[in-house]
């Protein structure tokens, strides 16, 4: 799939675990290529169901996760906000000059997937290949895009209150981890073909996974 690569740029992205979606839903995902709007709902209401070992209610994985997020922010990019679920990771993030994106997720994901398996006792896939992303417009939109990251956990029933949620941007402004987040000065770019965005559920250090047994009762 198509993503934008363009330096100076603030997106939010999405990637998920390997076994996170189902194939009947990878195939239906093929079918709706055409339709972005369409695509991004049924990718979203099924991360939302919690398919999949979600490895990243573990809390050791969820750490050393977005230690790997946090590694070089401040260096190639930075990092304006990130959610952990169980199954997937939201985050916004501006792109510098000499580390587009794809090269930046690829490091994140890669790093990772090394130390989580390690730490799993296990081999293979351990993130999807690709990745979802859309660009950020303006204030109002990375405003928006602040809140939906922050209240993900909110919304599938974890917590009460965002900055509760111990692997996300809302916990760590609340333990003095504040920073300003501001557009970048120019921002006039095309929309890019794909989009994404979607949440989830399960609970840090819960019962043993299986086939859907991460889910977390999302709330409408």
């Amino acid at each position: 799939m198509p993503h934008l690569d363009t330096p100076g740029l603030i997106q939010g992205v999405t990637f998920r675990l390997a076994d996170s979606l189902p194939r009947s839903v990878l195939e239906q995902m093929r079918s709706a290529a055409g339709d972005s709007a369409a695509r991004r709902e049924l990718i979203e209401g099924q991360l939302n169901a919690g398919f999949g070992a979600c490895w990243l209610r573990n809390p050791q994985i969820a750490g050393l996760v977005e230690a790997e997020l946090l590694r070089f922010d401040g260096s190639r990019y930075r990092l304006l906000g990130w959610t952990l679920m169980p199954n997937h990771v939201h985050l916004l993030v501006e792109t510098w000059p000499d580390h587009a994106l794809f090269k930046v997720v690829q490091g994140w994901k890669g790093s990772s997937a090394v130390a989580a398996n390690r730490l799993l006792g296990r081999t293979g896939a351990f993130w999807a290949r690709d990745y979802f992303d859309r660009y950020i417009r303006d204030d109002a939109h990375l405003a928006a895009a602040i809140r939906y990251i922050d209240q993900n956990p909110v919304k599938a029933g974890f917590v009460e209150r965002a900055e509760e949620w111990p692997f996300g941007s809302a916990h760590r402004r609340t333990a003095d981890f504040s920073r300003r987040v501001e557009m970048p000065t120019e921002v006039g770019v095309p929309e890019p073909t794909e989009v994404g965005g979607p949440c989830l559920p399960t609970e840090a250090g819960g019962p043993g996974p299986t086939e859907v047994g991460c889910s977390g009762g999302v709330r409408s």
